[in-house]
């Protein structure tokens, strides 16, 4: 499983140059490919990213209908219902990839750095997710990084988490049927890397 997700992986990150230089290949954009999939789905990797407008794994990973699993949530934050929503794409689904995608400019992580540590009323489940990396990150909480250094290692926090959490991901990891990739999305150029 893990080669087979390696593949999967060169295939969505050849599809993000695609993305970057303009010539994007999806075919699977139509009514007839979403009827093909009307009663079962088969997709190839599950993606936890965030939910910002200009996030959109589809689009940047040159995708088309069924192929991904997609879960986003403000900030890639963790929770039941996101662990239970990866748990099902890994056991029920059989998807061989997980995909952790980060990005730029995330108004969560600018949020939780301009309020932390203090402790919120509005947004506090999803700053309950962000402060444990400015909890350890103290170079990120003086400043002395960005907030898009910040969220790297928000996305390493979420790996981290998900390991620990739930016994569904961390046996697929360590039996090979499951390979975590840790991405971030950089907007001023488009590229998806490997953190």
């Amino acid at each position: 499983m893990i080669k087979q997700a390696e593949k999967e992986l060169d295939k969505l990150l050849k599809g993000n140059r695609n993305f970057v230089n303009g010539t994007p290949t999806t075919k699977n954009m139509t009514l007839e490919t979403l009827q093909k999939y009307a009663f079962h789905q088969e997709p190839y990797a599950c993606v936890l990213t965030c939910s910002d407008s200009r996030v959109v794994p589809e689009i940047i990973f040159d995708c088309g209908i069924g192929e991904l699993f997609v879960a986003r949530v403000a900030g890639m934050t963790t929770g039941p219902n996101v662990v239970e929503s990866i748990e099902y794409a890994v056991k029920k689904l059989g998807v061989p990839l997980l995909i952790l995608l980060g990005h730029d400019d995330c108004g969560v992580m600018k949020y939780a750095k301009e309020h932390y540590p203090e402790p919120m009323s509005n947004f506090s489940s999803i700053l309950k997710c962000v402060y444990p990396v400015l909890d350890k990150k103290e170079e990120i909480s003086n400043g002395k990084k960005c907030h898009n250094f910040f969220a790297q290692e928000h996305t390493k926090w979420v790996e981290d988490y998900l390991m620990k959490h739930s016994v569904i991901i961390n046996e697929a990891v360590k039996n090979e049927k499951l390979l975590i990739a840790k991405c971030h999305f950089d907007h001023s150029t488009g590229l998806v890397d490997l953190i």
